[in-house]
């Protein structure tokens, strides 16, 4: 819960995707109409390796992933956003991530690639999961069928 003085926060997961990225475009539209600022959020993790291990030792993951993070920002919203955006790089799954974020949120944005009902049993999806577990509503922005 936020007081008077403290704006409320959207939660918005974004990971490159085109479903994603129209996930930022609406949370940044909600951030806009409720005067709230916008944590834009990328999780990471150190790719699994089987057989011969990997040295990763030379390997920044959280400096790419807020670059490419940066990069997506503007390109979606612009070199100067109308909301004020916060920028959030976190290692771990993206679905503990960003229901780990959405504790102190008003709302959590994230997109859905459409797997459909049948393959996101099987797979599961970060946004079944939010959604099942997030602390706060949850707004899930479909990516149009490609059909």
């Amino acid at each position: 819960m936020t007081t008077a003085q403290e704006r409320p926060v959207i939660v918005v997961g974004v990971d490159g995707s085109e479903a994603s990225k129209q996930a930022l475009v609406w949370a940044a539209g909600q951030a806009r109409l409720t005067a709230a600022e916008l944590h834009v959020i990328v999780a990471w993790r150190t790719p699994v390796t089987y057989g011969y291990p990997a040295d990763y030792t030379d390997v920044d993951f959280a400096a790419r992933a807020r670059k490419e993070l940066e990069k997506t920002v503007s390109d979606v919203l612009g070199a100067d956003p109308a909301v004020p955006v916060v920028l959030q790089v976190a290692e771990g799954h993206p679905a503990h991530v960003l229901t780990d974020a959405a504790e102190s949120a008003a709302l959590l944005v994230v997109g859905s690639r459409g797997h459909g009902a049948f393959a996101g049993m099987l797979l599961g999806s970060t946004s079944q999961h939010c959604i099942a577990h997030a602390p706060t509503p949850v707004v899930v922005i479909r990516q149009p069928d490609a059909s």
